[in-house]
């Protein structure tokens, strides 16, 4: 791996990190939480999800959010849309690029989405369409694409399978995601390998939950293969309410040590992620799921 090469964080947290937290966070405190991480130099920050409110209470907001922030050219913020629903209503608060959520496993389909991988995949179809004639850019997600919680290993052909579908429906890129935390270095190269076979290298990017200490190691392991995109959450918020004990995200912060340690660009200032972790945390009443945050705060 050649340092100086560059690598994108896809940050999460204000969507994927804060959906789970049990105390309501304020409009006013997200969209400060999401202007401090725009300013200290993401280009891509996943802002909200436009979702029931029955299903997702912390989400029932996100159009004040999207319709709040003062946008800075050249980021983006992408917002979740589950169905053609949700899309609209992104459509109306003024979004340019949405993402749809799928998994590897049909257990965690049918608790999480209520549908087979294969009506999941007809689910997005009507996104996909309308996004085409918005011009609206799509990311997809494939989560538990190493380990389930209800059916154990994932068989990395579903994988590359549901990888394979989302993009050939016009995705630009697909995150693949270790939901709870459970690969290892050696299962993230073997599952990148064959997904690699049917998805070029540079439409994938790599989402890692750190419950068993793994997520760095994971990461390193997809840099390796080739993986230029590293999904992130500020503080390392977030779980997965379907896997139980699964923590949060990758800290961003520890992310960005890590990069800027190998010499590789990422743009993004270490002080100031560090700073917008302690905001969001403070504001929750405990400390960042971060050793980079907790060891660099200023006393």
């Amino acid at each position: 791996m050649t340092a100086d090469r560059d690598i994108r964080l896809y940050e999460v947290g204000p969507r994927d990190g804060l959906q789970n937290e049990a105390k309501i966070v304020p409009t006013a405190i997200k969209v400060a939480l999401i202007e401090r991480l725009a300013a200290a130099g993401l280009t891509k920050i996943e802002a909200a999800s436009f979702v029931s409110p029955k299903w997702v209470p912390q989400m029932a907001g996100s159009a004040e959010v999207m319709t709040s922030l003062k946008r800075i050219s050249g980021v983006d913020y992408p917002v979740l849309t589950p169905n053609i629903k949700g899309f609209e209503a992104a459509l109306a608060a003024g979004v340019t690029e949405v993402a749809i959520f799928g998994a590897a496993s049909e257990s965690f389909s049918q608790k999480n989405i209520n549908c087979s991988i294969a009506e999941s995949l007809d689910r997005f179809r009507p996104v996909m369409d309308r996004a085409a004639e918005e011009n609206i850019a799509v990311r997809g997600y494939v989560s538990c694409v190493v380990g389930c919680p209800y059916e154990g290993a994932i068989d990395p052909g579903v994988v590359a399978h549901v990888t394979h579908e989302m993009i050939q429906m016009g995705c630009y890129e697909v995150s693949l995601g270790d939901t709870i935390g459970v690969g290892t270095p050696k299962d993230i190269r073997d599952m990148l390998a064959v997904v690699m076979d049917q998805v070029p290298v540079s439409s994938l990017a790599l989402h890692c939950h750190d419950t068993y200490g793994q997520a760095l190691a994971n990461i390193l392991a997809g840099l390796e293969m080739g993986i230029s995109v590293i999904d992130s959450s500020a503080a390392g918020l977030g779980g997965c309410p379907y896997a139980k004990g699964a923590s949060g995200n990758v800290a961003t912060e520890d992310v960005l040590y890590m990069l800027n340690g190998m010499g590789l660009n990422t743009g993004v200032d270490l002080d100031k992620i560090v700073e917008a972790a302690w905001y969001i945390s403070d504001f929750l009443g405990r400390a960042p799921a971060s050793k980079v945050a907790v060891a660099m705060k200023k006393c």
